[in-house]
């Protein structure tokens, strides 16, 4: 009844928003969002818009944080790439009702500290610290100060944007940011530079999601998971095919074959949808999106007016929500995926 309930709901949202044809799918550079790039370019996902009687064009924007600003205040993005908690404090806590598409990955190591001239997080005391201010970053550096008793008061956080933070690790010789690959691995290969904390210490907190605004198109959203998962079948094919995919990636994100697959050696790929329903499905997620809400209320990203973490509604496959049941901005739904896996996309 619940599962009858929820094809329901959806069916009904779909005629909800003004009709359109032609759409727009933004991402940004980050490993576990490249294949997007293939998708595009190997004419997988016109093939889905064109099973769907629709367009898509895939918008690379250079700035994680603007195209999530893009997605959440203009009509320039009908989708977007972003973590858990960025979906969260930007278009959920701005009125967005936002449901994950496809829930891609979670980050295991692919995020990370990194710091010259220090052995540990205590040598970071008074120091600036570069990062994309109140994107996820800000939360793993929370999360590794306070494995050593430290707080954000400790140290001097400045605001840098993703699409420049490595050419300015590289040029200071007391440079300390927080980042994640691609840019990553440019900053780790620079003389001098030490690794003092990841996310593979925090497993599972950081996901990497693909969302829709939950009053969309199903025709979009159907053919952006099952241009997924046929880019995920190509990626862990074996032979000629997969290999080149896989270096256009890597030539997308701006490295080599090498580099790209040792970033995809510290990202945990859901391939297979049934891994991604499995993970978006289980209580460990409301433990997750627990903390995160809680973090981004302290930190002050709910805004001046909010006062408890309660102010949005998460909502998960479950049914439960997290949050106020009567403001649910975001929401954790299996649908696509398990359409995916079972093959009915």
């Amino acid at each position: 009844m619940k599962n009858l309930s929820i094809v329901l709901l959806l069916m009904l949202s779909s005629f909800t928003v003004q009709a359109k044809d032609k759409f727009n799918h933004c991402w940004s550079h980050y490993t576990g969002w490249e294949p997007w790039a293939y998708a595009d370019s190997s004419g997988i996902v016109k093939k889905w818009a064109d099973k769907y009687g629709i367009s898509i064009e895939v918008k690379l924007i250079n700035d994680y944080i603007e195209s999530i600003n893009l997605y959440t205040t203009t009509d320039t993005c009908d989708s977007v790439t972003a973590t858990n908690m960025d979906a969260l404090t930007i278009p959920a806590v701005g009125g967005i009702d936002s449901t994950a598409i496809i829930v891609g990955d979670y980050s295991n190591g692919n995020d990370g500290i990194v710091a010259r001239k220090a052995d540990s997080l205590i040598d970071l005391k008074g120091r600036t610290v570069r990062l994309a201010e109140f994107s996820v970053s800000h939360y793993m550096l929370s999360r590794a100060l306070g494995t050593v008793g430290m707080k954000e008061r400790d140290i001097n956080v400045q605001n840098q944007s993703d699409a420049d933070i490595a050419s300015v690790f590289v040029s200071d010789d007391m440079g300390a940011v927080v980042t994640w690959n691609p840019p990553l691995q440019v900053v780790m290969n620079t003389p001098g530079a030490k690794l003092l904390f990841d996310s593979s210490k925090i497993p599972g907190e950081i996901i990497d999601i693909t969302f829709a605004k939950t009053n969309g198109d199903e025709r979009f959203k159907k053919a952006l998971a099952g241009a997924w998962y046929e880019t995920m079948a190509v990626m862990t094919s074996k032979g000629k095919k997969s290999k080149d995919a896989i270096q256009h990636m890597a030539t997308v994100a701006g490295g080599t074959l090498p580099e790209f697959m040792a970033q995809l050696k510290t990202t945990a790929m859901f391939y297979d949808p049934k891994e991604a329903v499995d993970f978006t499905s289980s209580e460990k997620l409301i433990d997750t999106m627990n903390y995160v809400r809680q973090f981004s209320f302290d930190s002050g990203l709910y805004g001046n007016g909010a006062s408890s973490a309660d102010l949005v509604g998460i909502e998960f496959p479950s049914g439960k929500v997290v949050g106020d049941p009567k403001n649910i901005k975001l929401r954790f739904n299996t649908y696509y995926m398990s359409s995916a896996a079972r093959g009915e996309l």
